[in-house]
């Protein structure tokens, strides 16, 4: 592949990856609550729900899931209760966002690496709109007359291990302003807000429309 598409798909998916969303909230939930360590597990939940979204746009199934209005409809609402159940559980839960930080038997409360890694990847994998953005990006980057599949495994090596270090870049801001955010008088709200904001996202990702010719 040549330098300058290597260089415009990084621009772009870094711009992508950047834009905040539920996997990046995600992180700052882990990150805050947990610490810096608890969301390599969930980063790395992260990316394999996104490798499983690229590989089936990749596969063309991304155009065919955004042709049938009853299997966009289905990943749609699958992706929005999830949210929607986060968010419930941020703002109802007796360990939101930042009780376990707060409380003194924290360390023996953390959530095992497999309930990290699974969060994430449900929270990646039924994201239509992330399928719909890699099923428009690989035209652009793919060249039909080349071996496809080295192609899409060079781009998506970018794509994985940049969504990885910016997850773990969030983390750590999340992780040092943890001290402060642990404060009872804090807690209350910011549980709130996580909470509110992961019910935003999965409102958002209802009102998601296909695209349509």
């Amino acid at each position: 592949m040549q330098t300058q598409t290597l260089l415009a798909f990084t621009t772009i998916a870094g711009l992508s990856i950047l834009s905040p969303g539920p996997a990046i909230l995600l992180s700052l939930k882990n990150g805050a609550s947990y610490g810096t360590r608890s969301v390599m597990w969930s980063a790395l939940g992260n990316i394999s729900g996104i490798f499983c979204l690229s590989t089936t746009a990749f596969l063309g199934l991304g155009a065919l899931l955004n042709s049938s209005a009853f299997l966009f409809a289905s990943v749609k609402i699958m992706g929005a209760l999830y949210l929607f159940y986060i968010g419930a559980k941020q703002l109802f839960g007796k360990n939101g966002a930042l009780a376990q930080e707060a409380s003194p038997n924290a360390l023996r409360e953390q959530p095992s690496r497999k309930k990290l890694f699974g969060e994430a990847f449900l929270t990646a994998s039924t994201n239509p709109k992330a399928l719909m953005f890699f099923t428009a990006l690989f035209p652009h980057f793919i060249n039909a007359n080349e071996a496809l599949a080295p192609q899409f495994f060079i781009l998506m090596s970018i794509f994985m291990a940049m969504s990885y270090l910016t997850h773990l870049m969030y983390a750590q801001l999340a992780a040092r302003a943890m001290h402060v955010l642990v404060k009872p008088r804090f807690v209350k709200w910011i549980n709130r807000i996580v909470g509110a904001a992961f019910i935003s996202f999965g409102a958002m990702l209802l009102n998601l429309r296909r695209q349509t010719a």
